[in-house]
C-alpha cells in the first residue's frame, strides 16, 4: 500500500530528555491517555506506552511518510533539517500546544498504516446514496468498511425513490464469511444486492471462520466480538427489506439499513463509531423517524444509531423543523449551498468546493461523496502570543498534510482525497482563549493564523509536489483529546468552575488499583453494572461562565464568528438551550442561515442522577479532594483498553445504549461518549 524504504528515527540523545518524565497532564489526562491511546509495547512485558513513547511513534511515523514520499518522487530531503523539525514537533506535542486526533495518537507510526493505507488515520467520512440505482450496495458497504476502522460516516437519503426492492432469488450455494473486515462487508454486499436482483441469496451462510468472542486482534489491536453481531445484522436487513418487496426504496429504508450496520459495528463490546443522517426538510416521514409515539420499537432496536439532520436551504421556513428541534435537539441543520459556495465567510463566495455533497457526523468538514477527512487539534489558550501560535500552526499543518500523502484502500476515495487534500486544523479551549486573550484578540489570531496557514500550504505543497488543500480549517467538537491537556472541548463552555468529572471503569480493569493508591474517590456503580465510578476533581483555570449561564444566542454568535474568521470547512457546535429559550430556535435559524454552514442543538435539563458525569462542587470541596491525591503510576500496568473516540462530541458518538424516548432516558446522557470502560480499540468489529 505504501512502500517504506527507510524509517525516520528521532535521535536517542533527544529522547533521553523525556524518558521517565510526564507532561503537564490535565486532571483526567493521564488516565485518558493510558486507557485510550497507549498501545502495547513490544518488549514482552505487556505494558503499554508512556506518553514520550507514543509521541516517538507518532512523529517518527509522520516523518517516515514524508521521507518515503520524497524518496519515491526523488525530491529533496535534508536529514539534519528533518531531525530538527521532528524534535520541534515532539516538543510542541509534549507541551500540549497541539495534538493529532485520537486516531492519529493510536494509529500513526503503526505498521497497519503502511500495509493497509491511511483510512485509519482519518476521522470521518461522507457517502451519498444519490447513485443507489447504479450500485445499490456500495454506499452501505462503504459505511460499514469505514466504520470498522473507527471512522465516523455520514450519509444522505437522496436515493429514496430511485430503485425498487425485490424478493431475493435463492442461490444453491454456501457463502463462507472470511475472518476480516472485507469478509464481513462482502456478506452484507451479497445480501443487499440480492434484494435488487444483482445477486442470488445464498442458501447457507458459514460463519465458522470468524474467530470467537474475546480472541485478540493482532494487526489493528483489540478484541474480536465473535460472529453474533454480523448474524444479527443480516437478520435485521431481512426484517427491513423483506416487507418492502415490490415497493420503491424510501428514506426510512435507507436510514434503517445504515443504522443496523452501525449497530453491527458497535455490538459485542464498547467499540464506538458515529453516524449522521442527512434528510430533506420536507420529508415528513424522515422527520418522524424518532417520534417515540410512532416508532418506539424501531428506536429501541436501531434508530438510536444515528443523529438525524436536514439539508437546510436558505429561505426555507424553519417553523416545523425548529419546533421539533426544540423538543429533543433533532434535527440538526446543514446548509449545503453555503458549504459549496464559501470557505471562510469573511472571504466571500468562491465555489472552490462546488462538488461538496455532504458533511461528516460532527459536521465540521465539507465533503464530497466517498471523501474522508483528517483533523488536528490546536490549543490557543496554551499560547502567550500570536507568534507562538503561528509556530504551532506550522507543525499542526505539517502533520495533517502528511496524512494526505498515503492513499487509502478505497480507489474511489483516493480519487477525491488526493485531488482535494482536504484537512481540518481545529481549535479547542476557544472559550478559555476568549478569557485569556480577549474575544477580539482571539479572532485576530484566527484571521492572521488562517492567512499564515495558506502561505504554509503553498510552500509545502510545492515542496511535496502535491495539490494545495482545497480547505484547511475547521472546529471539531473534541472530547478525549482535549482531556489530555485539560482544556475545554472545541467551542463549548465549561460545566462550572469547580466540579467532579466522573468516569466509569470496569471493576476488573488494571487501572483501578493505581487509582486507589493515588487516593481517588472510587464507588461501586449505583446501577449494578459491574463498574466502579471514579471522581476526578477539576478546576477550570480560565473559567468565565458555565454552559448554563450563556444564552443560546451568544453561543450561536460564537459559531458564526468562528465561521467568519477561521473555519473554511465548518464549525461543529452543539448549542445548549434552556426550556425558556426553545421557542427562539426557528428565529435563530432564520436570522443566521447565511452565516452558518452547520449547527445542532441540545436541550439543557435538570438531572438528579447519582454519580452523574459532571457534578458542580465548591472551591473548598475541590481543594480538599485535591489535597488527598498522590501521583498516578500506570507505568507497569497493562492498560491496553483503547476505545475509538475519533469522531467524538456530545451528539456525534454512536452510543452503546439505545437512545430511548424522552420519558425513558438512560442514566448519564451527557456521559455516553465516554461512559463505558474501554476494552479494546477493535471490539465490535471483525478481526483483520
Amino acid at each position: 500500500m505504501f512502500t517504506v524504504r527507510e524509517r525516520f528515527r528521532l535521535a536517542e540523545s533527544f529522547l533521553d530528555q523525556y524518558k521517565g518524565r510526564q507532561p503537564d497532564w490535565g486532571p483526567l489526562g493521564y488516565i485518558t491517555f493510558k486507557r485510550t491511546y497507549a498501545r502495547t509495547v513490544a518488549d514482552g512485558t505487556g505494558r503499554t506506552e508512556e506518553f514520550w513513547e507514543t509521541l516517538r511513534r507518532v512523529i517518527e511515523g509522520c516523518y517516515t511518510i514524508q521521507l518515503n514520499h520524497c524518496a519515491s518522487l526523488k525530491l529533496p530531503w535534508k536529514p539534519e533539517k528533518a531531525q530538527r523539525s521532528a524534535q520541534e514537533m515532539f516538543r510542541l506535542m509534549w507541551d500540549f500546544r497541539f495534538l493529532p486526533p485520537g486516531r492519529g495518537l493510536w494509529m500513526m507510526g503503526s505498521d497497519y498504516i503502511y500495509q493497509r493505507g491511511s483510512a485509519a488515520l482519518n476521522n470521518c467520512a461522507f457517502v451519498s446514496t444519490d447513485e443507489i440505482d447504479t450500485d445499490f450496495a456500495e454506499p452501505f458497504c462503504f459505511l460499514m468498511d469505514l466504520s470498522m476502522l473507527g471512522t465516523g460516516v455520514a450519509f444522505d437519503t437522496k436515493g429514496a425513490g430511485k430503485i425498487t426492492i425485490q424478493a431475493p432469488q435463492r442461490g444453491e450455494y454456501t457463502h463462507v464469511v472470511e475472518d476480516s473486515k472485507e469478509g464481513w462487508t462482502d456478506l452484507v454486499r451479497v445480501v443487499l444486492n440480492s434484494y435488487v436482483g444483482k445477486a442470488r441469496r445464498p442458501a447457507h451462510i458459514d460463519y465458522g471462520k470468524i474467530r470467537p468472542m474475546g480472541a485478540p486482534i493482532t494487526t489493528f489491536g483489540g478484541i474480536a466480538p465473535g460472529p453474533g453481531p454480523l448474524m444479527e445484522c443480516v437478520k435485521n436487513i431481512d426484517l427491513i427489506l423483506e416487507p418492502r418487496a415490490g415497493h420503491i426504496i424510501s428514506s426510512t429504508d435507507i436510514t434503517d439499513l445504515m443504522n443496523v450496520i452501525g449497530k453491527c459495528v458497535v455490538s459485542g463490546g464498547v467499540r464506538r463509531t458515529a453516524e449522521l443522517a442527512l434528510g430533506d426538510p420536507d420529508d415528513t416521514e424522515y422527520l418522524q423517524l424518532k417520534d417515540p409515539n410512532l416508532h418506539k420499537d424501531a428506536m429501541m432496536a436501531w434508530r438510536w444509531a444515528s443523529n438525524n439532520s436536514v439539508i437546510a436551504k436558505v429561505g426555507m421556513s424553519y417553523g416545523a423543523t425548529g419546533a421539533q428541534t426544540a423538543k429533543n435537539g433533532e434535527p440538526g441543520y446543514f446548509w449545503l449551498e453555503n458549504a459549496r459556495a464559501y470557505g471562510r465567510l469573511k472571504d466571500g463566495a468562491n465555489y472552490v468546493d462546488a462538488k461538496v455533497s455532504g458533511t461528516n457526523p460532527c459536521a465540521e468538514q465539507s465533503l464530497e461523496s466517498y471523501e474522508i477527512c483528517n483533523l488536528v487539534e490546536t490549543f490557543p489558550s496554551r499560547h502567550a502570543t500570536l507568534d507562538e501560535y503561528k509556530r504551532t500552526l506550522k507543525f499542526a499543518y505539517l502533520y495533517a498534510k502528511t496524512v494526505t500523502l498515503i492513499p487509502t484502500h478505497n480507489e474511489r476515495t483516493n480519487a477525491i482525497m488526493l485531488r482535494n487534500r482536504r484537512i481540518g486544523l481545529s481549535q479547542s479551549g476557544i472559550v478559555e482563549s476568549f478569557r485569556r486573550h480577549g474575544r477580539r484578540e482571539h479572532f485576530r489570531w484566527c484571521d492572521e493564523g488562517y492567512q499564515y496557514i495558506g502561505k504554509l500550504d503553498r510552500i509545502y505543497s510545492q515542496w511535496l509536489c502535491v495539490p494545495e488543500s482545497i480547505k484547511k480549517t475547521s472546529i471539531k467538537p473534541s472530547g478525549t483529546v482535549s482531556l489530555l491537556p485539560g482544556v475545554t472541548p472545541g467551542i463549548h463552555y465549561a460545566h462550572s468552575e469547580y466540579y467532579y468529572r466522573t468516569i466509569r471503569i470496569d471493576k476488573t480493569s488494571p487501572l483501578v488499583e493505581p487509582l486507589k493508591r493515588a487516593g481517588y474517590r472510587i464507588e461501586d456503580s449505583a446501577y449494578g453494572d459491574n463498574t466502579h465510578v471514579v471522581y476526578f476533581p477539576v478546576h477550570e483555570k480560565f473559567f468565565d461562565r458555565s454552559k448554563t449561564d450563556v444564552s443560546v444566542w451568544e453561543q450561536v454568535e460564537n459559531v458564526a464568528q468562528m465561521q467568519y474568521y477561521w473555519a473554511d470547512n465548518q464549525v461543529s457546535a452543539t448549542i445548549t438551550f434552556r426550556p425558556e429559550e426553545a421557542g427562539d430556535i426557528p428565529q435563530i435559524l432564520e436570522l443566521n442561515e447565511t452565516r452558518l454552514k452547520s449547527i445542532s442543538f441540545l436541550p439543557l435539563k435538570e438531572h438528579n442522577y447519582v454519580q452523574a458525569p459532571y457534578q458542580e462542587i465548591s472551591k473548598e470541596v475541590y481543594e480538599q479532594a485535591k489535597a488527598k491525591l498522590g501521583p498516578l503510576n500506570f507505568e507497569l500496568v497493562n492498560t491496553d483498553e483503547a476505545q475509538d473516540l475519533y469522531c467524538d462530541g456530545d451528539k456525534c458518538m454512536l452510543d452503546l445504549q439505545p437512545r430511548v424516548p424522552e420519558q425513558q432516558e438512560v442514566p448519564f446522557p451527557e456521559e455516553q461518549p465516554e461512559e463505558a470502560p474501554a476494552q479494546g480499540d477493535e471490539v465490535g468489529t471483525p478481526a483483520n
